[in-house]
């Protein structure tokens, strides 16, 4: 699995390098987000999906292990996307009212700063 993580100020970027979130990466994914919430006091998180074209339900729920885990440590997740199949599984799924969703790092950066 190909992501990386940087640090802008206070906000933690996740950005996944794949074109799938699915079950053959969820599970890593999974992973690197409890990691992540281990090893550093996270409290904005960006999970940075651009590259990713298409995404399955265990895609979804690597999502919302993040989001259960950074709102835990009373903190905020924002997800970006533009890909049109991704937009329109969480649209279904109503994720979008779980996670504010934006099309751009620079939108979602914004947001996150604002907080």
């Amino acid at each position: 699995m190909n992501f990386t993580t940087q640090r802008i100020e206070d906000i933690v970027v996740f950005t996944l390098n794949e074109t799938k979130l699915d079950a053959n990466n969820s599970g890593l994914v999974k992973a690197e987000f409890t990691l992540l919430m281990k090893l550093e006091s996270v409290k904005k998180l960006i999970i940075d999906l651009t590259d990713v074209e298409s995404c399955d339900s265990t895609g979804l729920s690597a999502l919302l292990v993040a989001n259960r885990l950074v709102h835990a440590n009373d903190g905020d997740v924002c997800l970006v996307t533009s890909s049109e199949k991704v937009l329109s599984l969480i649209r279904i799924t109503q994720l979008n009212k779980v996670l504010s969703v934006f099309d751009t790092l620079t939108d979602a950066l914004q947001e996150l700063k604002s907080k």
